[in-house]
């Protein structure tokens, strides 16, 4: 008897967590495109004071890159929140994060547990991440993908390797 409880117990928190599969990537895109949003526009808003930081670490031509992170973490933030090309736009993120720890954080390195530590190290990670899984089922990406499908017309879809049902029946497999 606690066996076959065991199994359901366990056979339900399954059904419950891939149900709640799309949280992971929306909630990550969430979170990433409100604090890019922010930081991009913050750049934009004072570029004369990122310039002379990004001189400070002996960045080369510190004038373009601060206009260009500026821009990349704006549009990139915008992208990455509503979920349209996000595999393609988080791969400039993930190299700004990789510059930001080798210019700006490079002498706070004291091992493999500060550099984990660093909120960009989690940015990175999370760009990467997205890179590779993608926008998730609530995003522009998956919208388009469902349109696009030429199975559409069956009312049957594929996100990421599973089928759903755009109509209101669940589908059988």
């Amino acid at each position: 008897m606690l066996t076959n409880f065991s199994r359901i117990f366990f056979q339900r928190l399954q059904t419950t967590g891939d149900r709640a599969y799309f949280l992971g990537p929306l909630l990550v895109r969430l979170t990433l495109g409100v604090v890019f949003i922010g930081t991009g526009w913050g750049k934009l808003q004072s570029l004369p004071d990122v310039t002379a930081f990004f001189a400070g670490l002996h960045i080369p031509a510190p004038g373009f890159h601060a206009r260009l992170v500026a821009i990349i973490e704006l549009v990139g933030g915008i992208l990455i929140l509503v979920g349209l090309g996000t595999r393609l736009v988080s791969l400039p993120l993930v190299f700004t994060m990789l510059v930001a720890i080798v210019t700006a954080k490079r002498n706070q390195v004291e091992g493999i547990s500060s550099l984990l530590g660093f909120e960009e190290w989690s940015y990175l990670v999370m760009f990467l991440w997205l890179a590779v899984a993608g926008a998730g089922a609530v995003s522009l990406d998956a919208l388009w993908t469902r349109w696009r499908r030429p199975d559409h017309a069956e009312g049957r879809v594929a996100i990421d390797g599973a089928p759903i049902a755009v109509s209101s029946r669940p589908v059988r497999s």
